[in-house]
């Protein structure tokens, strides 16, 4: 059973109706006690850094997240729900993550190196580059495009947790991340057709193969 973390801020019917697709069960629930007792969470996420992490630490579901996570229960976080993993956020202020993961998150620039400007946010179809092949939600899957909309970028000097990146303009953006049973991606991947779903599909397979050993 896969427990989609509700806490009024992710995009919550487009990937319930994509673990329906898939055939996978699932709860929707901001219950603490609920989630508790499924095998492996979502994270998803829509709008501020900020915003969110207020909403998590209100609901006392930022403690009870880190809590599972590190006692070892498979977490996937989604768009926005990937960047809450990471230590700190330069969005409408310096505010601190769940720190899950190392790194931060700062605005796309809007400039490149050379000093010409590109669009923020970084919004449609990108190909992805796969680092880590191994890593649970790439296996058996072959690089193709998914779907981004977003304005921060992940930004680490650990690159042992950058699972494939994609490129956009001369960032280079972190597209799935992952270290042990913590993983994310920056994009949708319930948006991303066959390859996200893939994704989806790959975390879900994790998540069972976790529960028989």
């Amino acid at each position: 059973m896969i427990g989609i973390i509700d806490y009024g801020m992710g995009n919550l019917h487009s990937v319930c109706s994509a673990l329906k697709r898939i055939n996978q069960p699932y709860i929707l629930s901001g219950n603490p006690e609920d989630l508790h007792e499924v095998d492996g969470l979502l994270l998803p996420g829509v709008g501020s850094f900020k915003d969110a992490m207020t909403e998590l630490e209100k609901t006392g579901l930022a403690d009870f997240i880190k809590k599972e996570a590190t006692g070892g229960k498979p977490l996937m976080g989604i768009c926005l729900g990937m960047q809450l993993l990471f230590e700190e956020s330069a969005e409408n202020g310096l505010t601190k993550g769940l720190g899950l993961l190392p790194g931060k998150v700062e605005r796309f620039t809007g400039t490149t190196s050379d000093g010409s400007s590109y669009k923020v946010p970084h919004m449609g179809w990108n190909n992805l580059e796969f680092l880590e092949k191994d890593q649970p939600l790439l296996r058996g899957l072959e690089e193709g495009y998914v779907y981004f909309v977003h304005s921060f970028v992940v930004q680490t000097e650990n690159r042992e947790v950058l699972a494939a990146v994609a490129n956009y303009e001369d960032v280079e953006v972190p597209a799935v991340v992952g270290s042990g049973r913590i993983m994310g991606t920056q994009f949708h991947p319930e948006k991303s057709s066959e390859t996200g779903m893939g994704m989806l599909q790959n975390f879900c397979c994790f998540v069972e193969e976790g529960k028989q050993r």
